[in-house]
């Protein structure tokens, strides 16, 4: 199933390719107060795809705090953090927020609190290289069409 999915003015979208099978797609809202103060309710699968396309790069804010191994990509025009990414011995981990879903049927989503406080920073990258999606891709943006 392909999920299309962007900040409020699009300037960061995504195609979030997820495995077939099962109607509901689980996800997590982080209790940290960063999550909580964007409604950051995240998703991943191990064998799902991400492919990442930004229209200005300069109007994208990276935002890491704590331990500093995720990476929140805020836009800085909307102010919308449609996914984060983790970068574990030279390979990219993402998750993605449901709440930036479009044209999704919201009532398949099943969200669940969670709480990250006391994980060690060893446990806390392991969990991500098992869970979440570990196909991802910063693609450039299409080309404009040309008017004939």
């Amino acid at each position: 199933m392909l999920i299309d999915g962007s900040c409020h003015c699009g300037n960061i979208r995504f195609e979030l390719s997820w495995p077939d099978g099962g109607n509901e797609i689980a996800a997590r809202a982080c209790g940290c107060s960063f999550c909580v103060k964007h409604g950051g309710v995240w998703t991943a699968h191990p064998h799902a795809g991400l492919i990442v396309r930004v229209a200005d790069p300069g109007l994208v804010s990276p935002y890491a705090f704590e331990t500093r191994t995720a990476v929140f990509q805020v836009c800085a025009r909307c102010g919308v953090v449609p996914l984060v990414t983790s970068d574990i011995n030279a390979h990219r981990y993402a998750v993605v927020n449901v709440n930036a879903f479009e044209h999704f049927d919201a009532s398949r989503i099943r969200r669940a609190g969670v709480s990250f406080d006391g994980e060690d920073t060893g446990s806390r990258l392991a969990r991500r290289q098992r869970n979440w999606i570990a196909r991802v891709t910063f693609a450039p943006p299409p080309l404009p069409a040309v008017n004939a």
